[in-house]
């Protein structure tokens, strides 16, 4: 691993993904406490997230993109595209324009769907296949590393500048990423035109998720999972004010905790992967967000900043064993259609969890939200520990497909 920061493309490639993940994680934390602050409902905040996931769901429309063009010209549109439509949020000065934010995050999600899955087909064709897991291990540690920083990074400048502050931090971060990929050395070849159809290869991706057995596997577990994380994006903040009566700026100094746990899966994925496969550590990360979701329900800011922490030991665990396999098991030339797939799969339930979770944190006591995560998460990595297939996980393709 040591030597892959030192290859001139990977380093500068590493260095826009951290930037703009410093930028993202901010304004994602800040819009929902600027509505929170503006509004005064849970609910209102909620919506921010809410609108953001609804913005992916165009991802297959964006892997088809990313596998047709050439990565590098196509992420500096979009990175200069969303630069531009960032600063409208400066227009937002009281609750009657809060509807900005919400425009906004939605386009904000619709940049990453196209952002995303143009990221990971760039990343394949930068780094050799064998090569993926290193890389990608070191990435995921990486970005996991700012949620030390960047939650309070966000917050702090919130209440001392003001949510425009954080605007304009965010919209500089997409710059950066403009000019690192400048400075990546890249003959990337033009992707062959699809000859079968907008329709079917929009839906290839999909098709080779469903065909592809432990593939197949890990998408029904993470769909599952993915309703646990939607009600999470409307629990935290109820969490801080209602469990813990703190103010909703409280939640930054708690996600500091998830930044903790994020570091120490990330620094032993490899050790784990290694004694136990890629899949198991999928759903080991399960397991962990499941036990952190419970700790939740504990009055107490101690136990739940524990539970912070396992919920952030989920997020590396999760994403370093699905993207390893990913790779491993998907053709280059399909990355951006098979990860927009396994995108869209993801989202769906994302959001019918966000918004009937939008709608129980009204109406119940938020620790019934936090009981209903940890089943459904826990359902999920149950299913995958139980799969021979997720122990085969780290051999050839064919050993696995039908």
């Amino acid at each position: 691993m040591g030597r892959l920061p030192a290859e001139r493309n990977v380093r500068w490639f590493l260095l826009g993904q951290l930037v703009s993940v410093l930028g993202d994680t901010m304004l994602w934390l800040v819009a929902g406490i600027w509505v929170k602050e503006l509004t005064g409902s849970n609910s209102a905040a909620a919506l921010t997230f809410f609108l953001v996931i609804v913005g992916t769901l165009c991802a297959p429309v964006g892997g088809m993109v990313a596998d047709r063009y050439r990565r590098r010209r196509l992420l500096l549109v979009l990175n200069l595209a969303t630069a531009a439509v960032l600063p409208v949020l400066l227009l937002v000065r009281d609750s009657g324009q809060v509807w900005l934010v919400y425009l906004v995050m939605l386009l904000y999600g619709l940049s990453n769907s196209f952002l995303d899955p143009a990221q990971a087909g760039l990343l394949r064709v930068l780094v050799p296949g064998e090569r993926v897991g290193e890389v990608n291990g070191l990435l995921q540690t990486a970005k996991q590393s700012l949620r030390l920083i960047s939650p309070l990074a966000g917050a702090g400048l919130f209440a001392a500048l003001g949510a425009h502050a954080v605007v304009l931090v965010d919209t500089g971060t997409f710059l950066v990423a403009v000019a690192t990929l400048l400075a990546v050395r890249l003959d990337e070849e033009a992707p062959s035109a699809g000859g079968s159809g907008w329709r079917t290869e929009i839906t290839e991706g999909v098709r080779h998720l469903a065909k592809t057995v432990v593939l197949r596997q890990l998408t029904i577990g993470c769909a599952l999972t993915m309703v646990g994380m939607g009600l999470a994006e409307t629990v935290g903040l109820a969490v801080v004010g209602d469990g813990l009566g703190r103010p909703p700026a409280f939640l930054g100094v708690l996600l500091v905790g998830q930044g903790v746990g994020a570091v120490l899966a990330g620094l032993t994925a490899a050790r784990i992967a290694r004694r136990i496969g890629d899949g198991l550590l999928v759903a080991a990360g399960m397991a962990s967000f499941g036990l952190g979701a419970l700790l939740q329900t504990v009055p107490s800011v101690a136990v739940v900043a524990t539970g912070m922490v396992l919920c952030g030991a989920s997020m590396p665990w999760i994403a370093i064993g699905l993207t390893t396999i990913g790779f491993r098991h998907t053709p280059p030339e399909l990355v951006g259609r098979v990860y927009a797939g396994f995108t869209v799969i993801m989202t769906v339930p994302q959001v019918l969890a966000m918004a009937v979770g939008a709608a129980l944190i009204a109406a119940v006591d938020f620790r019934v939200v936090l009981v209903a995560m940890a089943v459904t998460v826990a359902a999920a990595a149950g299913y995958l520990f139980t799969r021979p297939e997720q122990r085969w996980a780290t051999v050839g393709a064919d050993a696995v497909r039908e």
